[in-house]
């Protein structure tokens, strides 16, 4: 045990408990059971708690604080996995089931920890076998299954907002967080601090804010605001903090500065999520180029947001607190405009939407729609797309040209970069050459929407470094799992990671054929056509559409799994090429949404 007061520490231990999922259901009798058996230590920002390989001797329970596990890749490159709060558990599996340790378990930053031994977890199950038993084989469930282990928050989120220049970014950047965080729960903005000699630092800062145990129980959030160098005051803003949220100009170098370099040899720092800010002027039109920025530094995110834009500051706090809410947009011809009967109901819902996926028509509608077009925009403007036509050209490479498509396309979204829209946005497509989705998040962006407008055999490829791109909807009509990696999650639902709205429109239609007919014909296709049959034989485009949907079809219940919430509007009785009926299948689309909205947990979306 460390040296601090036995009742104070006992009081703490025992409310972390309580608030577990795992030992909170334990009578008094048997938490304090748990609690006397308990070794309580601390640990500073970077240092080591559990080592991979190593023998799983004990568990640890988190009392303030936060610890990472990491481990390293085959390539020698360290893998970072998830954060473990106040409260939860880790080392209890490989303890239970006597196996080395799976990964390293860092502390972020300073960290109190209590450690269970196996003496003690043993001397638990001989005091009452049946129910420590089933106690641990719980924990076993849990960490299998990923099962969050506390039945809620009881400490701060805390960010340190680090300028890479001088001048008022991070004032503003942190009153902006402030704004759009404080609709979500408690904030506590810190200031920086003017430090005196003479006393520590510690002490100090310790006396004009309180202390971090203080603070991170009397609020939801804390930012720290740090200063442009590595002084006392922002080096201890660094260390409590959780993430770290770099902000510079837009106008600024990209280059790697001297802060960031000494930053890099601070205790925990490189395990802490880490993203970085480009602050633009107000009522700014196109941002800045954030590629360059990734140069050099491992950034979980960049964002472009501009001064006094309450949108952007209120994406900017959902991404960083796991609430981001990403819609991914399906193919599936005129019955797309369904997604703008989405859209509406979702806007009209207060449903934000942070990010924006789509494959196919679903490309095209969220292109626009992360450009900040209106949905009636969209809506004229893809009936105008619509309404250029395609032309029959020989059929060499595909049935149709894309020269009208090209230049309808270049027109609608001029020079326009997918990393450069103030919505993040991606387009799904298939890579012929190398047999894999192609989730395009970058580059010029009327070329990612043709490529995810190219049904193979119908259009020629879309080229890209050589590969050929198609449709996506050949392996996956509705990218989902495209949507979670980009929202920072495993291929799992788990809470904090955000939400996931999925709309599917590819309605999956009877393709077949009279019995009595033997073979199919091109004079077979013209009768059918001609006499207007309901069972009319399928011709090559019918044939080539069903064979590039098939993907999507076929993984239908994968897409419905990965999702948070799955939509598929009614919308079987359009045509396929029934543009006419846009009006109509955006009503459609609009009540069927605002039907399923009713049945949600609308709080669970934005809390």
């Amino acid at each position: 045990m460390i040296d601090v007061d036995p009742d104070a520490a006992l009081d703490q231990v025992l409310a972390i408990l309580r608030a577990s999922r795992l030992f909170g259901a334990l009578d008094t009798a048997w938490l304090h059971a748990l609690a006397q058996r308990l070794e309580l230590r601390h640990v500073n920002a970077g240092e080591l708690v559990f080592k991979e390989s190593a023998a799983s001797d004990s568990m640890i329970i988190v009392l303030s604080g936060r610890l990472r596990v990491s481990r390293y890749a085959r390539e020698g490159n360290r893998l970072l996995y998830n954060e473990l709060c106040p409260g939860e558990c880790v080392g209890e599996t490989g303890m239970i089931l006597q196996q080395p340790r799976t990964a390293d378990v860092i502390a972020l930053r300073d960290s109190m920890v209590a450690e269970l031994p196996r003496a003690g977890y043993e001397a638990l199950i001989m005091g009452n076998p049946l129910l420590f038993n089933q106690l641990f084989s719980q924990a076993i469930y849990h960490y299998l299954r990923h099962t969050p282990q506390l039945s809620e928050r009881r400490r701060a989120q805390s960010y340190v907002v680090v300028p890479l220049e001088e001048g008022d970014e991070a004032q503003v950047l942190c009153a902006g967080m402030a704004a759009a965080l404080g609709k979500l729960g408690r904030v506590r903005h810190l200031q920086p601090e003017a430090l005196t000699d003479g006393e520590s630092s510690a002490d100090q800062i310790a006396r004009r804010i309180g202390s971090v145990d203080a603070l991170e129980t009397q609020s939801d959030y804390l930012i720290y605001e740090a200063q442009a160098n590595l002084g006392d005051w922002t080096r201890h803003a660094v260390r409590h903090a959780d993430q770290v949220v770099f902000v510079t100009s837009h106008a600024a170098s990209p280059a790697l500065n001297d802060l960031e370099h000494r930053l890099r040899s601070e205790p925990g720092f490189s395990f802490k999520r880490q993203h970085i800010v480009l602050l633009h002027p107000k009522g700014t039109i196109r941002p800045s180029e954030p590629i360059p920025w990734r140069e050099g530094r491992e950034l979980e995110r960049i964002y472009l947001v501009r001064r006094e834009c309450e949108e952007d500051f209120a994406r900017l706090g959902r991404f960083l607190t796991g609430r981001a809410v990403g819609i991914v947009l399906g193919g599936g011809g005129a019955r797309g405009f369904a997604h703008l009967g989405v859209l509406r109901a979702l806007e009209e819902a207060g449903i934000p939407i942070d990010l924006v996926g789509g494959n196919s028509m679903g490309a095209l509608i969220g292109a626009q729609y992360a450009c900040g077009s209106t949905l009636d925009e969209i809506l004229a403007g893809t009936q105008a797309l619509a309404a250029g036509g395609v032309r029959f050209t020989l059929p060499m490479v595909s049935m149709l040209s894309n020269t009208r498509m090209e230049r309808d396309l270049q027109t609608m979204f001029g020079d326009a970069r997918i990393d450069t829209l103030w919505r993040p946005y991606f387009a799904a497509a298939c890579n012929l050459s190398r047999a894999c989705t192609a989730v395009q998040d970058q580059g010029p962006l009327w070329r990612a929407v043709m490529a995810s407008n190219s049904p193979a055999g119908l259009l020629p490829p879309v080229l890209s470094d050589g590969d050929l791109l198609v449709d996506g909807a050949i392996l996956d009509n509705v990218p989902v799992e495209a949507m979670r990696m980009r929202l920072g999650t495993p291929l799992e639902k788990r809470r904090g990671n955000g939400t996931i709205i999925a709309v599917d429109v590819d309605v999956r239609e009877h393709l077949s054929v009279d019995p009595s007919v033997r073979r199919l014909s091109a004079w077979g296709k013209i009768k059918s056509h001609l006499s207007n049959r309901e069972a009319a034989t399928p011709g090559i485009g019918d044939i080539l559409y069903r064979a590039s949907h098939m993907g999507g079809l076929t993984q239908r219940m994968r897409t419905i799994s990965l999702a948070d919430f799955y939509l598929e509007p009614p919308v079987a009785e359009f045509p396929l090429m029934g543009y006419r009926h846009a009006s109509e299948i955006v009503e459609v689309a609009y009540r069927y949404t605002i039907a399923e909205i009713a049945k949600w947990d609308r709080q669970s979306i934005l809390e």
